[in-house]
């Protein structure tokens, strides 16, 4: 794994197996969903796969993905609508922009990522503020509860912190 933006065989490979889970993940989310009797978007699978990009198949993938996994569920099942599409891509596309930002001035890799979170979901809430007063979106500011973001933002970053701590030894 690198944080840099040079690709070698394994993370292009790595970037493939990622990006046709990410997709597959994405088509069968709504399925999965109803087959377990559980909201599997709570999981952020975006920001889940984005994670996996970052860490297993390097920068340029990860931007690949955030910006086509908003849109390709949009184009498979007209959700989120579009609005709401362009927005969770602004804030994904931040995320790994942050992460990588970050992460050259931290030594701290959770700290990277748990801060590059934060900071993209607090820019997505601006933003979706605004949209909500100007009437491009309906009501509802907070869809998933904070807890469950503040946990899966945990789990993230922990995983984040585990994977770049292999990586050294």
């Amino acid at each position: 794994m690198t944080l840099t933006s040079s690709y070698t065989r394994k993370e292009a490979i790595s970037g493939l197996l990622i990006n046709i889970s990410a997709l597959l993940l994405i088509y069968f989310t709504p399925a999965l969903s109803h087959l377990l009797n559980f909201p599997l978007y709570l999981a952020e699978p975006m920001r889940l796969m984005l994670v996996l990009a970052i860490l297993h198949s390097g920068q340029r993938n990860a931007y690949l993905l955030a910006f086509t996994l908003p849109l390709f569920s949009f184009a498979v099942s007209a959700h989120p609508v579009i609005f709401k599409m362009l927005l969770i891509t602004a804030e994904l596309l931040l995320n790994v922009w942050l992460f990588y930002f970050l992460r050259s001035r931290m030594r701290s890799a959770f700290a990277a990522m748990a801060s590059a979170i934060a900071i993209s979901k607090a820019a997505y809430y601006g933003l979706k503020a605004v949209f909500i007063s100007v009437a491009l979106l309906g009501p509802g500011l907070i869809s998933t509860p904070v807890w469950i973001q503040a946990m899966t933002t945990v789990i993230f970053s922990l995983y984040t912190m585990a994977i770049i701590r292999k990586v050294r030894e």
